[in-house]
């Protein structure tokens, strides 16, 4: 197995960040879902905790993800699959990290124009408060949410679509 990506197989850099990120959206998003219906108090706030914690460490694997196919570029898809489907594939992977990256931000934005402090990149932040902004910034957050379900749906049925319809194992790839 290599570190690093080949023309027809992922290294192991690119299979860890793809499942890391994969484990913590499964983690992430129910938790969303669970945290909309909670009321405030101790159970919310530490729940809400962890859902911070989870979404900026999925940034960070984001950003650690762009950077490694700029510097790792993907294996070479299997020229047998149409231009349609390439062209799919890769916009479909261009809304995914979109998508994730418009819920992490404007989840952070949302919570900064709530008052609240974070902590990006080993650095303290709060802006002041602007509670008209922290709900444009929620329903953006909302909206993302919705978008990268149904992109996660379109990525796993692809994979089983092109196992039993085209026979090709393109899981077998990432694992």
């Amino acid at each position: 197995m290599h570190l690093t990506n080949t023309l027809t197989e992922y290294g192991i850099i690119s299979k860890l960040l793809h499942w890391l990120s994969a484990i913590l959206l499964i983690i992430q998003i129910p938790l969303g879902f669970y945290l909309v219906d909670l009321d405030f108090g101790d159970e919310r706030i530490t729940f809400e905790n962890i859902h911070v914690i989870i979404g900026l460490t999925i940034f960070y694997l984001v950003i650690l993800r762009l950077l490694n196919n700029i510097l790792n570029p993907k294996p070479k898809l299997n020229p047998s699959i149409f231009v349609g489907q390439k062209f799919i594939a890769k916009l479909n992977h261009v809304l995914l990290y979109v998508a994730i990256l418009s819920i992490t931000i404007s989840g952070i934005l949302k919570k900064l124009f709530n008052g609240e402090t974070l902590v990006i990149f080993f650095k303290e932040i709060k802006i002041k408060d602007n509670f008209e902004l922290a709900d444009q910034f929620y329903n953006i957050h909302i909206y993302s949410n919705y978008t990268i379900i149904c992109l996660i749906s379109l990525h796993i049925l692809a994979v089983i679509a092109h196992r039993i319809l085209f026979k090709d194992n393109l899981l077998k790839r990432m694992l």
